[in-house]
């Protein structure tokens, strides 16, 4: 499918930012000096992941819906 390798890419992307999430608000919890605003840069790529698996998520519904109606075009009834 055409948005199968974006789905995946999109998800690498996403755990990187979670576990960078992750990473940034311990040191809140521990009760030691924050990170710096560079490990904050890194959550972003959280919200990237999200959007970039998204967007493959449509190129499938689209290819797929596309591959649907030319079937349906193709077969007369």
């Amino acid at each position: 499918m055409p948005g199968d390798l974006l789905v995946r890419i999109g998800a690498i992307v996403f755990i990187i930012g979670a576990l960078a999430t992750l990473a940034t608000i311990t040191p809140l919890f521990i009760g030691t000096h924050p990170l710096p605003t560079a490990a904050y840069l890194v959550c972003m790529l959280m919200g990237v992941g999200f959007l970039l698996a998204l967007t493959g998520l449509l190129r499938s519904a689209l290819a797929q819906r596309r591959r649907t109606r030319l079937s349906a075009t193709a077969t007369p009834n």
